[in-house]
């Protein structure tokens, strides 16, 4: 199914649009945190780079690509008249979709497997899930409550891309949004020491939160960028298998996220990321979930059209001349799994219902670590293409768009634990 490169505007799923939000400004008064830009800055020559990197805090360095730094509005003027400098907005991305609450919070879970986990369980009287041994799943996000019950036995690391006058913090991804929060859990909650909380799709996997968006929802692209070459350099050195999973994302493309994912996707990580909610129309499927090197997870809900599930309408589709090539490239859905009425942790150490691809994502992200622990030898393209034919062995119908085989909603349909 090719892709065709269309900007578009996406619905997100917790705090703010797509293009609103930043990252915290140093403190001051109002007018100077408003005031704050995040640029990245080419230099064209070596003095030139030695002169800027001294008048400015260097956030991250990409070699050729140039730094990233924190400047205010007159000091941005400023180096768009240098000549010898080239500066741009480093662009802003958000979660995939606002969290809408639709059930209560409890001490307890309302249920332990929820209806994403027998759907891909293909069990509807499962009592616990299993697997994802020796895999770790880095959940870029907006954080991780790490103490919570369901989760505290998985966390392997704990770190912050986003906090502004530090670029990386290490020990610390507080997640006061809830949605990084949900989203570990759906991956590899383990019901707790108790035996009595929720559980994900891979509750023996080892989870990395990093903590690459704001409390309000959204960060910056270098912050997610690095967040994705840390997470390969870390898996490469340590010789373990690595699922990245973003349930985020922007309208337009981010070169520098770009590059990332093709480095994670060249040095043998899996790459999962949110479609989007911009549903139901076609050629809707933003970014990162649009790269070709990512696998783009479209959103299902627990209801029944032609026999199967039924793909939500706000889930984003991709290009419907492609429909049944069976061929993954840019902008285009890959798989799909549940994401409408999600019930997972939240960081107030209780449990919420929210609904978006941003709860898809890490189904396909629990799948894919299960899958790897069963059979570790795989390389990340090979497990690529055990989730695309899981996928076509199991088709959906139900939803606008959706289609026998390969379709523009659905993708190759919906890949199943077993």
């Amino acid at each position: 199914m090719k892709r065709i490169l269309l900007s578009m505007t996406m619905a997100i799923l917790v705090m703010s649009t797509f293009a609103a939000g930043a990252l915290a400004a140093p403190e001051g008064n109002q007018a100077q945190k408003q005031d704050t830009l995040r640029v990245l800055i080419d230099v064209k020559h070596d003095s030139a780079a030695k002169q800027a990197k001294q008048n400015y805090d260097v956030r991250w360095n990409f070699g050729e690509k140039g730094f990233t730094t924190n400047v205010n509005q007159k000091q941005y003027e400023a180096l768009k008249k240098n000549k010898n400098i080239e500066v741009s907005l480093v662009e802003k991305v958000s979660i995939a979709e606002k969290p809408v609450k639709t059930g209560e919070r409890s001490a307890l879970p309302s249920d332990q497997t929820p209806w994403g986990m027998e759907a891909i369980y293909n069990n509807d009287t499962i009592q616990t899930t299993d697997g994802g041994d020796n895999i770790r799943v880095a959940v870029l996000d907006t954080g991780a409550n790490v103490n919570h019950v369901d989760l505290a036995s998985n966390v392997e690391q704990c770190k912050d891309f986003s906090h502004n006058r530090s670029p990386l913090i290490e020990g610390d991804c507080g997640d006061g949004n809830g949605h990084g929060t949900h989203v570990a859990g759906t991956v590899l909650a383990d019901g707790g020491s108790d035996g009595l909380g929720i559980y994900g799709v891979a509750p023996d996997a080892k989870l990395w939160a990093y903590k690459v968006l704001t409390d309000r929802g959204s960060g910056y692209s270098d912050d997610i960028a690095r967040a994705i070459t840390h997470a390969t350099d870390q898996a490469n050195a340590k010789g373990v298998n690595l699922v990245i999973s973003m349930s985020l994302g922007a309208s337009s493309e981010s070169t520098l996220i770009s590059d990332a994912v093709t480095y994670a996707n060249n040095n043998g990580v899996l790459v999962v990321a949110a479609a989007g909610n911009a549903g139901p129309d076609a050629n809707t499927i933003g970014f990162p979930g649009g790269l070709q090197d990512a696998v783009a997870v479209a959103a299902l809900q627990n209801s029944q059209e032609n026999g199967t599930y039924r793909v939500a309408d706000f889930s984003s589709r991709g290009n419907p001349d492609t429909d049944g090539d069976y061929q993954i490239e840019r902008l285009d859905v890959e798989v799909s799994a549940p994401g409408a009425a999600i019930e997972s942790t939240w960081n107030d150490g209780g449990y919420n219902t929210i609904s978006g691809t941003s709860m898809a994502t890490p189904h396909i992200s629990g799948l894919a670590a299960k899958i790897w622990a069963e059979n570790p030898g795989l390389s990340d393209d090979q497990l690529r293409a055990e989730l695309q034919n899981r996928a076509t062995a199991n088709d959906i119908l139900g939803g606008y768009g959706a289609a026998t085989g390969d379709d523009y909603a659905s993708g190759f349909g919906f890949p199943l634990a077993n």
